[in-house]
């Protein structure tokens, strides 16, 4: 069964003129085009919708909706992907809103909440990258994090601030020599790698396989990779070279066969 155009825009909640955009960008064809210029789509595009509609949830930018959806082979196994990253971002926002609701009984006199208590559930996104590095490489990366707390633990809000921007900056910077068309494997880029790799060191004490392999986490983990793709779309694949190539040609790192 086709429907219109009217019809998908109704059933979906999105607008005429947005399925039309996603047409022109090529991330929904119509199944058929008719003559006077109508769309028409199949169930196959529904399903396609659907999924477009549940990575945008996610806050994953159309240009890298459009790049997973057509790499994607298994549309069930892609489905279940889909739905274990919607859950873990369902679990991070009940923990952010608890400790809102928290807060909420502790200003009305209602609870006492102690200083502490006031970030929990903001530190989410940090422990989901410890438990993803622990997955991966096991207990010993984790454990890392703790020294990394006693560097960070006595720094003032400021300083996190500050750090948080630094970062940000170091990844425009990036974001520019990618657009600019440098290869991640380039002198000028290694350069900047090696700010990277000092950022990432005073959080996590990284060796040099261990930096080799973060590459993996910078376009596995969600948030991370949502987080560099707020800068730039394209960065994350770029950036996951230039960190394997500045472990291998700066750190000394020398890959298994078919892992450079």
């Amino acid at each position: 069964m086709e429907h219109s155009i009217s019809e998908v825009a109704r059933m979906s909640g999105l607008t005429s003129r947005t399925l039309r955009h996603y047409d022109d960008i090529g991330l929904l064809r119509p199944v058929r085009t008719a003559s006077n210029g109508y769309r028409w789509y199949g169930r196959r595009e529904l399903l396609r919708l659907q999924r477009i509609l549940f990575l945008r949830e996610l806050d994953v930018p159309l240009a890298q909706i459009g790049r997973i959806l057509d790499g994607d082979r298994d549309g069930v196994a892609a489905l279940r992907r889909h739905r274990a990253d919607l859950v873990a971002h369902r679990d991070r926002l009940e923990e952010i809103i608890a400790t809102v609701d928290r807060t909420i009984a502790d200003l009305t006199g209602q609870a006492h909440l102690s200083e502490e208590e006031f970030f929990t559930g903001l530190s989410a996104r940090r422990d989901d990258l410890r438990r993803d590095l622990e997955a991966r490489y096991g207990a010993a990366a984790g454990e890392h994090f703790t020294g990394a707390d006693t560097v960070t633990g006595g720094w003032t809000r400021e300083e996190h601030e500050q750090a948080a921007a630094q970062g940000r900056r170091l990844l425009r910077r990036l974001s520019e020599a990618r657009s600019s068309g440098t290869a991640p494997g380039s002198a000028a880029v290694l350069d900047l790698m090696s700010e990277h790799y000092q950022g990432v060191r005073l959080l996590w004490p990284a060796d040099a396989a261990a930096y080799h392999a973060l590459a993996d986490v910078v376009t596995g983990n969600p948030d991370q990779r949502a987080m560099i793709e707020e800068i730039d779309p394209l960065l994350p694949p770029w950036l996951a070279d230039a960190i394997r190539a500045y472990a291998v040609r700066r750190l000394g790192y020398v890959p298994a066969r078919g892992r450079e």
